[in-house]
């Protein structure tokens, strides 16, 4: 099964200059807790709702605060649209990750994201939680 079939394709993403508020309401709005940075067209990490509040709020910042090098997570893990679910819960296992950015070949330009969730409702449940339980040691 490829990438493309199990993706959430519309995706929301978050700036350099956008506000931590900005990204907190986005991901309130879409009941998410992952957005990719992009930088012009270029994906430059991601920013997460567990970076919001160790990397930002436990820190003392502002909600105005804009986001920066030191409050995403670089460079953010990515697959291709037409690689194997297999390559992608090999890399979320290997990387620690529970969601991935999709990108499209050739453009690299943003085609979805695949989660945890994404794999548990269309995978097989073995392989699931085979890549829960490796993004979840220590």
């Amino acid at each position: 099964m490829k990438l493309k079939e199990i993706m959430t394709p519309d995706v929301e993403v978050i700036h350099p200059g956008d506000s931590l508020q900005s990204a907190a309401k986005k991901m309130r709005d879409r009941d998410i807790g992952f957005l990719p940075v992009y930088d012009g067209g270029q994906l430059i990490g991601v920013l997460t709702d567990r970076d919001i509040t160790v990397r930002a709020i436990a820190t003392g910042a502002d909600s105005r605060t804009l986001l920066n090098s030191d409050l995403i997570t670089a460079p953010a893990i990515y697959c291709f649209e037409d690689q194997s679910v297999d390559d992608a819960t090999e890399l979320m296992h290997d990387k620690q990750v529970r969601r991935l950015v999709i990108l499209k070949r050739g453009s690299r330009q943003l085609a979805g994201v695949v989660s945890l969730g994404d794999l548990a409702v269309n995978v097989d449940d073995k392989i699931s939680g085979e890549v829960l339980e490796g993004v979840s040691m220590p």
